[in-house]
């Protein structure tokens, strides 16, 4: 004989303004023996034991989650989940009257409730509906012929400002954020150019997130606290002028909440068309935002590449390790409009060097010379 336990949930979601509470109809199979069937006929459960106990842990393992936003149908919907408890006393009970009831223990399937108790999460659909809060912009940025170690770490690094929130007048602190970027912490290690040398350290890639964090708040227009342009500009975050080079610790990206609500970073990236994005949630203001086009001044051409030596290479061999790209200075206005009418003007200015990209070629190679 098989039991199947039922038990129905409300799971309650936020589109736009509007509450809806669709209700989630759930099941699990509960076989049972001959001899077990006869010992619940008796009032005993004590041979369904184990299998009870599996199934208690598999329904109790859903925990809470705070609300999170997914788009659908070009509308952002909020929904969070809520953590399941099972009421073992009621649930046992209606169990033993089912088998109580039931014909022989080769009878197909019969049907039982369960009963399960809801633990709300701290930041709930409700909650987010008394705070207001809702869409208010996006970052992006794209990666598209990044190497393997470069796609891992945005996605580590990414994965690190996800689900983060930042209360009414508290400042996002990128670093802080990210944590050690090490092996350990599952950081790849890349190339990085210093000195004229060329190393392998963990962590490339890291500022395409930062990047994209610093493009949502420019964008929501957020007071930004700190923010370093790139010394030369990379060809993977597009028009120049609004990037965010992180090294922690001499240099960081943070910027403050202003709006006097909370504010929910979610990142999301897309491996096969090579995006990142970064979307902020929280109570609009009214404010409104417009940002310039880059204005670039004193362009100079790039320069011929690098080269760069590299044991792991033959010879023969060659590895494009960065892009080349021309050195400018580039300024970006943002102007934003706050709800009381005042208006608050601000520039991002970049000051990029001619960089001829670098190759990495095996030592003796005739171009290192």
């Amino acid at each position: 004989m098989t039991v199947l336990l039922r038990w129905s949930v409300p799971e309650p979601r936020l589109t736009g303004t509007r509450l809806e509470r669709p209700v989630l109809h759930m099941s699990d199979s509960l076989p049972v023996t001959a001899a077990a069937l006869n010992a619940a006929r008796s009032g005993s459960l004590d041979a369904l034991r184990p299998q009870l106990g599996a199934l208690y842990a598999r329904i109790e393992a859903r925990t809470p989650r705070d609300v999170r936003f997914t788009q659908v149908g070009g509308q952002w919907r909020a929904q969070a989940r809520t953590g399941w408890r099972v009421d073992r006393e009621a649930s046992e009970r209606a169990l033993l009257n089912v088998l109580a009831g039931a014909g022989s223990a080769d009878s197909a399937r019969v049907t039982a409730p369960l009963t399960v108790k809801l633990q709300a999460p701290a930041r709930s659909v409700a909650w987010a509906q008394r705070q207001g809060l809702t869409f208010l912009a996006t970052g992006t940025s794209g990666f598209a012929g990044s190497p393997d170690f470069r796609v891992q770490n945005i996605r580590v690094g990414a994965s690190r400002v996800h689900g983060v929130w930042v209360e009414a007048g508290a400042e996002l602190n990128f670093n802080a954020l990210v944590g050690p970027v090490t092996a350990a912490q599952g950081f790849a290690p890349g190339y990085v150019i210093s000195g004229g040398t060329l190393s392998v350290e963990d962590g490339g890639g890291l500022c395409q997130v930062s990047t994209t964090v610093f493009r949502a708040a420019f964008r929501a227009g957020l007071p930004v606290t700190e923010r370093h342009a790139h010394s030369y500009q990379v060809g993977y975050y597009g028009a120049p002028g609004l990037d965010a080079a992180v090294y922690a610790p001499s240099k960081n990206l943070r910027w403050r909440n202003d709006t006097r609500g909370p504010l929910l970073v979610q990142a999301q990236w897309n491996l096969n068309a090579r995006t990142l994005s970064v979307h902020l949630f929280g109570r609009d203001d009214g404010r409104r935002v417009s940002i310039s086009a880059p204005a670039v001044r004193d362009a100079r051409p790039a320069p011929d590449p690098t080269f760069l030596p590299d044991a792991a290479l033959k010879p023969g061999e060659a590895r494009r390790i960065d892009m080349p790209s021309a050195g400018a200075q580039v300024r970006v206005t943002r102007q934003v409009k706050l709800p009381g009418g005042q208006v608050r003007r601000d520039e991002v200015n970049s000051r990029y060097r001619a960089w001829g990209g670098v190759f990495a070629v095996p030592p003796g190679d005739e171009r290192l010379n």
